[in-house]
């Protein structure tokens, strides 16, 4: 697949996308989500956040904030790390030599691939004192532009754009040019921080004589410790969900694990437990090529990007009827009947190792094994499942099995308390739950 730009997702309000696929997202969440906020509504209590619970990771530079608050609004907890940086080209040489030659000779069709990119070439060339100058050059040719974006800077430069790819998509965009034929053609093609070698030479080949605007490029961000820092959350668990906004942004994530030396394990854990979130399919092909599972809204906007993460975030928990009561185990908490409880990290690591093998006994060696950072003894077993009945609230969710380990007594069969497990935590229990 060639190499493709992040989709520059398009700014919108959570009201307007709302009014565009409410529908669908609302009978989503009416199946998976309504029976229990119903329950919670009888009992007065608010409703928990879709996101409450998980930790997503986001790997953009631009817009991370107004990516950051519409998940925090629907309950996430944030980690942010920057996989990249976007570095304009206003002092570039070859830019302004470009730009120069293109007003001697102004192009046929001329392709605005982002509004940053494009809106950046225009302030440069004011800044050199040509900016006048190009629009009447362009403002002689036909105006094409890859997505919104694009074509709103298009149009707030006083420009008229002919047309615009409902896939907002470079590949749509050359489908479109060698379709109507390009033989003859002087073409400016925008970039958006890579080359497009594939479309040049798709379209050098029909006929056409291109001319590339490198107008912004890519960078290693310049704090490197927030991206580090997300990579390790990442290995060590504490991420849920990576989410991407760009393909760069992906590259950039992996090559920042390559030199440090985890990059399998990184792609290990994002083939696993954690959910890559990706604002299209531009952005998911680099991760995909690598059979990284992604998650995709249909149409690549931000608002659209979270609302799918909404709906998909309930198959992400794990539902077990334990000791009479509902758990739901989520990424950093655990609803205990509709409730939240935040947990800390070693404490839900053994959570989660319980929760694998609910009912059945788990030796206190394989629980040790399971606590980050390497505990030394089967003493610091016991702190943390001590802390772990602390934080759930309700003790008898884990059951000690004297000179055993411990366990969840599933109730599979009612979902409610059923036998002697129910409230007992000391109490001596063979693997099958009996008492002994």
């Amino acid at each position: 697949m060639a190499a493709r730009p992040g989709e520059d997702p398009t700014p919108d309000t959570e009201s307007s996308e709302r009014g565009t696929s409410m529908g669908a997202e609302s009978s989503e969440r009416g199946t998976s989500m309504g029976a229990e906020s119903s329950e919670r509504g009888v009992r007065g209590e608010e409703p928990v956040p879709s996101l409450a619970g998980f930790t997503v990771g986001i790997t953009a530079a631009r817009r991370a904030e107004e990516l950051a608050t519409m998940l925090e609004r629907r309950g996430a907890v944030i980690q942010q790390g920057a996989a990249l940086r976007i570095v304009a080209l206003a002092d570039d040489a070859d830019l302004e030599t470009t730009t120069r030659a293109l007003i001697a000779e102004p192009p046929d069709i001329t392709v605005a691939t982002t509004g940053i990119g494009y809106r950046g070439w225009m302030e440069a060339a004011d800044g050199w004192g040509i900016g006048e100058q190009l629009l009447t050059a362009l403002g002689r040719c036909e105006m094409l532009a890859r997505g919104p974006k694009a074509r709103g800077a298009i149009r707030a430069s006083g420009l008229v754009d002919a047309w615009s790819p409902e896939s907002e998509s470079t590949a749509e965009v050359l489908e479109h040019l060698l379709e109507r034929g390009v033989e003859g053609s002087r073409i400016a093609m925008q970039l958006h921080g890579e080359p497009l070698p594939d479309v040049v030479e798709a379209l050098e080949l029909a006929g056409a004589q291109v001319v590339t605007i490198p107008v912004y490029r890519w960078a290693p961000p310049l704090d490197i410790a927030p991206l580090d820092r997300l990579i390790a959350g990442t290995l060590s668990g504490g991420i849920d969900m990576l989410a991407f906004t760009s393909a760069p942004a992906a590259a950039g994530l992996l090559a920042r694990a390559e030199e440090l030396g985890v990059r399998e394990d990184l792609l290990a854990a994002m083939r696993g437990p954690v959910l890559a979130l990706c604002v299209g399919p531009v952005t998911a092909a680099p991760l995909e090529a690598l059979e990284v599972p992604t998650l995709q809204p249909q149409r690549s906007r931000l608002g659209a990007m979270v609302r799918t993460l909404e709906s998909a975030a309930p198959s992400r928990a794990r539902r077990l009827p334990v000791a009479a009561h509902e758990l739901e185990l989520r990424g950093h908490a655990v609803l205990v009947d509709g409730v939240l409880r935040p947990v800390p990290p070693t404490p839900m690591a053994l959570l989660r190792v319980l929760a694998r093998r609910p009912g059945r006994v788990v030796p206190r060696a394989e629980l040790l094994a399971a606590q980050p950072g390497g505990a030394a003894d089967e003493h610091a077993v016991e702190n943390a499942i001590a802390r772990l009945r602390q934080a759930l609230g309700e003790p008898g969710l884990v059951q000690t099995v004297v000179r055993r380990g411990y366990r969840l007594p599933l109730e599979p069969d009612t979902g409610a308390a059923s036998g002697p497990g129910g409230c007992c935590t000391t109490a001596s229990w063979d693997d099958e739950g009996t008492r002994g």
